[in-house]
């Protein structure tokens, strides 16, 4: 939101603070101030000029030359490209030497010839806004040679406020001076405008009301619940008077003329959108109402949109001649030929134009503020005050009576504050009497007030965003300044409600994961088609269609960025939701954890560079999350790796559930899945769908410290290549239940002594019997009973 600092001070005279004072209450009240840019400064070395000839340059037809009066007491020859100067007409000057925004100098020169003594100027030069086709024509009267930022009151602070959506009173310059008013309203006024007259009264109906010629119905009264047309005849539409173009372009605004320029003022000034028909191309009918199918509009930017019935139009007694609270239509515009007008000024449910104005695509400053809801108190107020302002610069004579097609009281909510609740929330004591001094500016007027509450009515401004007890806590807080709360650390005691079991899971695999160095990631969910299979409905956009399907194609653009940027040493992980189409009902949604990570173990140091990481660091990574998540992992196959497409499925592990099924893989990310540079070192990833059942803790078992000593035995196998330590270990562990404590690999061997297609692994088994001693004969008829299984189910033979 743009806002004029002069704007403010005019309807706030008590103003004194400074622009920048301004910015910093606004911030602390909850509207953070993005710029504070001082407009007349760039300006200040031009000057009003009046043009007293213009003639054909003799050698250029597109440039004229131009004779002008700068107050030097001669008349300055002036070379000029625009095709609008007229004899007789003030405009920007800029004199040789003078500087322009963005560091633009003029200088006396020659062009084609002619001596040029400086520039008339433009309104996108002047940075006043983007018309660049022609010179910007002031109208009214003026001094040539005075400066023409106090000429024109040009000599104003731009104050640009980040509005959030829940704060549409903040889009006008009254609201944002309720809030800085130290008492409200009562110390607010309309600055005056000479000529003004609106001495108009209100018809009200109920969904179909009649004034000045004019009916006005509602058919969609959920649509639009209220509707004021107000009629005013004979106006004059020309361009706005100076004072009243300056003023918009202070806020960012082009002029376009006195009628339409009135409107925008009230939009800015009270944050009412309002819209003008020319009475005569619109009749005596107004209908509002959804549109039909296969009804057609021009709009006022003269595209010709179709139209369906999830579009709120307004109507008059055959075809749509405007998007409801969106855009005007072309037929029914105010042009320089218009003398009647239909002013309305409606109050339109957000969601509705919302809706529509998603299906067409659109966006203007007038769904802006009905999307986010508008003030139904300040309807006939922003009625009077377009009427003053277009009697004042346009003429004409409004009509007495203005009809009103109210379908339905809006009536103020009511809502209890507890000074006790506003005590415990804010951490500080308040009282009843301090509650009803900080929201009464506010204009939360009080209903009833005992020694324990306050009751107050929700003004219509704040409708949208106040209903509840809580509501109005955050308002005394803003109020009372959030700088005034201490800030020290206070007792307080724990929730007896434990978190959430799958919240707990998720901590403890956060735990695992950050305590091996991992940093956790945070993906959109939406993704393009390629990585999702659930469409959404209205996509921001191609890359953004989708709900993705798994959680790896994000960590992966996530390392590649860090590629980009020069990283090598890369681990992350994410805790998230993935999306699977369903046949009928919403899409079926899973928790899941997703890592991946590339480079050395550890970090560098002079001793040398550390290893990197290798399939076994996926293994150990997936063993340390099956053990926090109740889980096993066993070598997987290719299959195991349908719908990890980034994956090898050559070389993968997979997890299963405590009561079977795979719920995961892990492995190589293949070279073609990421784009990795020529010095990148593989990366490996893993992804494993977090269940309900994994938030079961296993229970924690004693077992006493062994008393017996340990016998260790060390075996070397000669396997089949294709035989897996995996199924050896379990086959080892099957054959000598009872008294074998451990089984380990510490060695793996292919070469020179070893046959082709065979490789050597080594075990180190530890054995022991909780209540004596092993002999050595015990020893070795265990092992003989291991060798020859061994041997029936993996032809292994013991290496010498």
């Amino acid at each position: 939101m743009n806002l004029s600092y002069q704007w403010l001070r005019s309807i706030l005279p008590s103003l004194s603070a400074s622009p920048r004072e301004v910015a910093d209450r606004l911030a602390m009240l909850g509207a953070p101030v993005d710029e504070v840019a001082n407009l007349g400064g760039p300006l200040r070395d031009v000057r009003i000029a009046r043009v007293l000839e213009v003639r054909r340059h003799p050698n250029a037809d597109r440039l004229s030359v131009c004779q002008v009066d700068a107050g030097t007491g001669e008349a300055l020859n002036v070379v000029c490209g625009a095709s609008n100067v007229r004899a007789g007409a003030f405009y920007p000057f800029a004199p040789a030497g003078a500087s322009l925004p963005g560091g633009l100098s003029i200088r006396r020169s020659k062009i084609r010839g002619e001596e040029s003594n400086g520039m008339l100027c433009s309104a996108r030069e002047l940075e006043l806004g983007r018309d660049h086709e022609g010179i910007l024509e002031l109208h009214g009267e003026f001094t040539p040679g005075a400066s023409f930022i106090e000429a024109v009151g040009l000599d104003d602070t731009r104050i640009v406020i980040d509005v959030t959506p829940n704060r549409p009173d903040l889009l006008s310059h009254w609201g944002v001076a309720r809030e800085l008013s130290t008492d409200g309203e009562p110390s607010m006024h309309l600055p005056a405008v000479a000529g003004s007259s609106s001495a108009i009264t209100f018809v009200t109906g109920a969904a179909s009301a009649e004034a000045a010629g004019v009916r006005i119905t509602l058919e969609d009264t959920e649509g639009c619940p209220r509707y004021i047309g107000a009629v005013i005849r004979s106006v004059r539409v020309r361009p706005s008077p100076e004072w009243m173009a300056s003023r918009l372009r202070a806020v960012g605004l082009r002029p376009i003329n006195n009628v339409v320029d009135a409107t925008n003022w009230v939009l800015y000034e009270l944050g009412q959108p309002l819209h003008a028909f020319d009475l005569r191309a619109l009749g005596p009918v107004v209908v509002v109402r959804r549109a039909r199918a296969g009804e057609k509009l021009v709009t006022l930017d003269g595209v010709a949109r179709s139209l369906d019935s999830g579009i709120l139009v307004i109507a008059d007694a055959a075809a749509p001649v405007a998007l409801a609270g969106i855009m005007g239509g072309q037929a029914t515009e105010v042009t320089d030929a218009t003398a009647d007008l239909l002013l309305e000024c409606a109050l339109f449910d957000p969601k509705t134009i919302r809706g529509g104005r998603r299906r067409l695509d659109m966006t203007t400053d007038a769904s802006y503020r009905f999307e986010r809801g508008v003030d139904p108190d300040g309807m006939q107020r922003a009625v009077r005050r377009a009427v003053e302002l277009i009697v004042a610069v346009a003429g004409g004579r409004p009509e007495s009576q203005v009809a009103v097609a109210d379908a339905g009281a809006i009536r103020p909510a009511a809502v209890a504050l507890r000074a006790a609740r506003a005590t415990r929330v804010l951490g500080e004591p308040v009282g009843v009497s301090e509650l009803t001094a900080l929201l009464a500016p506010l204009g939360f007027p009080t209903i009833a007030a005992d020694a324990d509450k306050v009751t107050v009515l929700v003004p219509g401004h704040r409708r949208y965003d106040v209903s509840r007890e809580d509501d109005l806590v955050e308002e005394v807080a803003r109020r009372r300044g959030y700088d005034t709360f201490s800030d020290e650390v206070r007792p307080f005691r724990a929730s007896v409600v434990p978190d959430d079991a799958t919240a707990q899971l998720e901590d403890r695999l956060r735990d695992v994961l950050v305590g091996r160095g991992f940093l956790e990631a945070r993906s959109l969910p939406l993704v393009g088609e390629a990585d999702g299979d659930v469409p959404l409905l209205l996509p921001l956009a191609s890359t953004e269609s989708r709900l993705r399907r798994a959680l790896l194609p994000g960590l992966i653009h996530r390392i590649e960025g860090n590629f980009n940027r020069g990283a090598r040493d890369l681990r992350l992980f994410e805790i998230g939701t993935a999306f699977a189409a369903a046949v009928d009902g919403p899409p079926a949604e899973t928790t899941r954890l997703a890592a991946v990570f590339t480079g050395a173990r550890h970090p560098d140091h002079w001793s040398g560079r550390s290893s990197t990481y290798d399939l076994w660091d996926v293994r150990g990574l997936m063993e340390e999350i099956a053990a926090a998540t109740g889980a096993r992992v066993e070598p997987g196959e290719a299959q195991d790796a349908a719908g990890f497409a980034a994956l090898d499925g050559d070389t993968i592990f997979r997890a299963l559930a405590r009561h079977g099924g795979s719920i995961g893989v892990g492995g190589r990310v293949h070279s073609g899945a990421v784009d990795s540079p020529a010095w990148a070192e593989p990366v490996w990833a893993l992804e494993i769908v977090l269940g309900p059942e994994m938030t079961e803790r296993p229970a924690c078992t004693f077992h006493a410290l062994p008393t017996q000593p340990p016998v260790d035995r060390d075996i070397a196998l000669i396997v089949p290549a294709g035989a897996s330590a995996a199924a050896l270990t379990d086959t080892i562990r099957a054959s000598a239940i009872a008294w074998l404590e451990s089984v380990e690999v510490f060695d793996v061997y292919t070469g020179a002594g070893i046959a082709p297609d065979t490789r050597s692994v080594a075990f180190r088994l530890r054995f022991r019997a909780p209540d004596r001693t092993l002999t050595v004969a015990e020893v070795d008829t265990l092992m003989g009973r291991i060798l020859k299984r061994l041997k029936d189910e993996h032809d292994a033979q013991r290496r010498e």
